[in-house]
This record gives structure tokens, C-alpha cells and sequence, in this order.
């Protein structure tokens, strides 16, 4: 077996007096770590594993960066799978019902069944895609886990009775219309 060395002498690369000084300067460190005890730091080995420190750390932070991506990616599709699945119809929308998103108000036309639901808290109106989606209390709750943010009007139906509440004998009939 021929050493680097010899193919490197027979390449041309290097000649005999640097090949021998090599040997030599490598020969002395071995002596002198032998006689100290201690090794020596080749920079440049050190160096290299600190490099390679790096681009591992680096791979693993793009890795979990890609990997949070797919994950809301994954809760996105879900989100879009579960609304269309179960989005409930407006019904003919001769009532127009008002609601706040952000800073504007909007306005879906239901029908009074549809408005009755919603007032009661069995339907929810959610947000997907630039359009409204009318869905069930219990898909908006999972859809909640995953994304809060998608639900625009969730009404609470309270029939708890405040103690204190001066008109709590009156009773707001549900045909009014505001």
C-alpha cells in the first residue's frame, strides 16, 4: 500500500525536502506530546468540528422550521375539510343579519330558521376563504382547538338570570328586529 505521501512524491506535487521536513515537524510533535503528556490543538481540526457544529445546528432549526410549516399546513387542510363537510345552508335569506368582523360590519341574508339557530347559539358563523360559512356548535368548537381565529360569531345561549339585573322580569320577545 502506498502512503499520500509517496503519491503525492510520484505526482510532482511535492518534493523530497518538503516531504521530509513534514515528517520531521510531525515526528517532533509526537515527541514532545509524549513527553508532556499533553496533545497538541490542531486548529484546524477544531475548526472543522466547530463548522460542522454549526451546519448541524442549522439543519436541525430548518428542519423543525419545515416541520411547524407541514403541521399548519396539515391543521389549514382540516380546518377547510371540516367546514365544507358540515357548512349548513342560508336558507332562502330574507333576513338580513348583521354581525362585526375586525372593524367592518357584515351582513348575511338568512332565513328566519337559519337566524333562529344562530341566535341561539346552535350555528356558528366562520370565516374561510374570503366567504362566511354557517357551521354546527360542535365543529366550531373543534375548529376552535385548532385555529381560534377562523370563528367571526359565536352567540351564547344564556338563560342564566343575573340577581342584580333591574329588567330581569322583562322579557325580550325573539321576533324583534332591530
Amino acid at each position: 500500500m502506498v502512503s499520500l505521501q509517496e503519491q503525492l512524491l510520484k505526482a510532482g506535487l511535492i518534493d523530497n525536502k518538503k516531504a521530509k521536513r513534514v515528517s520531521q515537524d510531525k515526528s517532533k510533535q509526537q515527541k514532545l506530546e509524549r513527553r508532556t503528556g499533553q496533545q497538541s490543538v490542531d486548529d484546524v481540526r477544531v475548526a472543522a468540528l466547530e463548522a460542522q457544529q454549526k451546519n448541524r445546528e442549522r439543519a436541525r432549526e430548518l428542519n423543525a422550521q419545515r416541520d411547524a410549516a407541514a403541521r399548519q399546513k396539515a391543521i389549514s387542510a382540516q380546518i377547510a375539510q371540516m367546514v365544507q363537510q358540515s357548512r349548513q345552508s342560508k336558507g332562502a335569506g330574507e333576513i338580513a343579519y348583521n354581525f362585526t368582523y375586525g372593524t367592518k360590519i357584515e351582513r348575511l341574508f338568512l332565513s328566519a330558521a337559519v337566524r333562529a339557530q344562530l341566535v341561539a347559539g346552535r350555528l356558528v358563523i366562520v370565516r374561510l376563504d374570503d366567504t362566511f360559512e354557517l357551521i354546527p356548535r360542535i365543529v366550531a368548537d373543534k375548529i376552535a382547538e385548532r385555529d381560534p381565529s377562523l370563528l367571526v360569531q359565536v352567540n351564547k345561549a344564556s338563560t342564566v338570570i343575573d340577581e342584580d339585573d333591574p329588567y330581569a322580569a322583562y322579557q325580550i320577545p325573539d321576533d324583534l328586529m332591530w
